[in-house]
């Protein structure tokens, strides 16, 4: 997990664009999804997270974003996750 304030904007562009990050998450909301997501693009610089995977957002506690990742959401609320 990468916090957004700890790292510059050139490096955060350079991994995502390597693929080295593909999720974001909200730390107060404890959601993730994905870089795309018009939620995600809201979200305060200091809440913001990013996972290499969605494994690794689920392994820290994060939910999946009920907006951009519905059926990962429908099976999260249904306890599937």
């Amino acid at each position: 997990m990468i916090k957004h304030n700890d790292i510059r904007n050139t490096e955060l562009h350079a991994q995502i664009k390597q693929k080295l990050i593909c999720f974001g998450g909200n730390t107060k909301l404890k959601i993730y999804g994905t870089l795309n997501c018009r939620s995600g693009k809201r979200m305060k610089k200091q809440n913001r997270v990013f996972f290499v995977s969605e494994k690794e957002a689920i392994q820290r506690g994060f939910r999946p974003c009920g907006q951009c990742l519905s059926n990962e959401y429908k099976k999260w609320k249904n306890g599937f996750i």
